[in-house]
């Protein structure tokens, strides 16, 4: 008797913890701030991860539930923490066009230029001009590149994301860089017969040229 009960006494941390877990799974998945918000002040740990690495400020992203993910800016939840595809809370929002998520992450000390696919690129392959702009006042890398060597100019002439080439080129991003396969926004913008955007593209090599041969005075 006295064994079953040292094993229950052991044990039973455990299964309230298991318990909790399911619990704020659920919470999550409904969108519900006051269960979550709930459980984590009955102690579920803050930086808790789903199976795919999401933390809970990524999965309050996703959800868009903005009462959770100031609760857990101001509990001091890990902002750099990456899931199993390398996105953090700030990539997500940059994707997803959450511009307010983006600012509140920045202001609290969130990494902007992740080695990968940092969060600019993530705004600009979703055509999130006001993003991009956002995150490049802040000290983003303009010319950052994934790992095949696409920057964020490449992905929005691929996806004819207009709004954010002018922004890009008007902060200077290059249009002359390559991908690893030789191509740069100009080649992905005429594949994609996105013809106003390959206009802009041009011209913008045309002066980066002339710039870089005419000799200072």
């Amino acid at each position: 008797m006295k064994i079953i009960i040292f094993l229950f006494a052991i044990l039973l941390p455990f299964c309230a913890s298991a318990g909790s877990y399911e619990d704020m799974e659920e919470a999550m998945i409904h969108g519900d701030a006051a269960a979550a918000i709930a459980l984590l002040q009955r102690g579920v740990d803050v930086n808790t991860v789903d199976r795919q690495g999401n933390t809970l400020l990524t999965q309050a992203v996703r959800r868009d539930v903005p009462e959770l993910v100031e609760y857990l800016i101001q509990h001091r939840a890990r902002l750099n923490v990456r899931n199993k595809n390398g996105e953090t809370a700030l990539s997500i929002a940059a994707y997803t066009g959450k511009l307010s998520y983006v600012q509140q992450f920045v202001n609290a000390g969130a990494e902007i230029n992740l080695y990968g696919w940092p969060p600019l690129t993530y705004a600009a392959f979703n055509g999130h001009g006001d993003i991009v702009d956002y995150l490049l006042k802040h000290g983003a890398l303009i010319d950052a590149v994934t790992e095949n060597g696409s920057t964020a100019l490449l992905f929005a002439a691929r996806f004819g994301h207009i709004d954010v080439i002018k922004v890009l080129l008007s902060n200077h991003a290059d249009p002359t860089i390559t991908n690893e396969n030789g191509e740069t926004a100009l080649d992905w913008a005429v594949k994609t017969g996105n013809t106003e955007i390959a206009d802009l593209l041009r011209a913008a090599e045309a002066t980066r040229v002339t710039a870089a041969t005419v000799e200072p005075s």
